[in-house]
């Protein structure tokens, strides 16, 4: 009996190191992967719209077509300060350099996706500052077999994010 209950639990082990291991390890790589491809992309996206000083309703589709088809679903926030032109009624000057610090108003993720979808795009001007942020919504291979060997808490932790910002470097055409 106890033979029999020891080699149980031996191909039991064995069953585990040759197929769950390897398993969770490819899954891991699988988000890393992802991982790598959804920086790259809002890197690329954000550069974009900094060296353009505009943000297309197209660039931002193509943006959001490149994040689903890593097979993953992503939450995308944006965030866009606005130099505001005439920050002090004390001063006649119309330039960045002048004494003091500049004032900025945000757009967030409704605002910029309300102006997109009524105007195609959103010029920006140089001294603005972008921010994007992409955190994946689903669960992948990878947390799922995590919170089930490792009973993890937590289901809306991410996995997969990109952030990246800077500051327009150019005035967007009109």
């Amino acid at each position: 009996m106890g033979d029999s209950l020891i080699t149980v639990i031996a191909i039991f082990l064995a069953a585990i190191l040759m197929f769950v291991f390897p398993l969770m390890s490819m899954a891991e790589r699988t988000d890393d992967v992802s991982q790598l491809a959804i920086q790259t992309a809002t890197a690329e996206f954000v550069d974009k719209v900094r060296t353009t000083g505009k943000l297309t309703l197209d660039d931002y589709d193509k943006f959001l077509s490149t994040l689903s088809s890593s097979g993953n679903s992503f939450d995308v926030d944006i965030e866009i300060q606005l130099l505001d032109e005439n920050p002090g009624v004390k001063t006649t000057q119309t330039e960045m350099t002048k004494i003091g610090e500049n004032l900025y108003y945000n757009l967030y993720t409704s605002q910029v996706n309300e102006k997109l979808n009524k105007n195609g795009k959103i010029t920006l001007k140089e001294g603005d500052r972008v921010s994007v942020t992409a955190k994946n919504t689903n669960q992948t291979i990878s947390q799922i077999l995590k919170n089930f060997f490792y009973q993890l808490a937590g289901n809306d932790t991410y996995q997969i994010a990109a952030q990246h910002a800077g500051i327009v470097t150019v005035n967007g055409t009109k």
